[in-house]
């Protein structure tokens, strides 16, 4: 399955402020997260989990990197909650992907395990249930808008 492709930084250049840096792959890492926010609870559509959470762990990535261009506070409370989105987001993943294997495996499987394995995925599925509605809270209009609110400001911050 391909991995969603981090995408360029405009304009980034090794001589400039590290600060600077900075706010450049923020800004890019932050607008790849929310490019794939929408859809990310449908669970026929499996690949936009991956890719919001791939896109999470980059900037978490970035943010952790660049933590001493940012105000510490700031930086803390937004890390934080991009953690827990990445969470949220990483158990929902995790039940996709056995549900995948497993739906893929069974055609493969003895006969005498079909029960078997249609049970597992039924438990697989009402897991996963439970992980999108976990996640649901995280990717709220109004919740994922107050994150790209702080993480605009971290941007701003870096760019003084």
């Amino acid at each position: 399955m391909p991995v969603a492709r981090a995408r360029e930084v405009p304009g980034f250049d090794c001589e400039e402020a590290f600060a600077v840096a900075a706010a450049r792959v923020v800004e890019v890492r932050e607008d790849e997260v929310f490019a794939y926010s929408e859809g990310v609870l449908d669970v026929g559509e499996i690949e936009r989990v991956h890719d919001m959470r791939v896109a999470t762990r980059r900037l978490r990535a970035a943010l952790e990197v660049f933590a001493p261009c940012f105000p510490r506070e700031r930086h803390r409370k937004a890390l934080k909650r991009v953690k827990r989105l990445a969470d949220a987001l990483g158990e929902r993943r995790d039940r996709d992907v056995a549900i995948e294997f497993l739906t893929g495996f069974v055609g493969d499987a003895p006969e005498g395990d079909w029960a078997a394995l249609a049970a597992l995925t039924e438990r697989l599925r009402d897991e996963q249930r439970q992980a999108n509605e976990e996640l649901a809270p995280y990717v709220t209009p109004k919740r994922l808008k107050k994150l790209r609110r702080r993480l605009r400001k971290l941007v701003k911050a870096a760019k003084r």
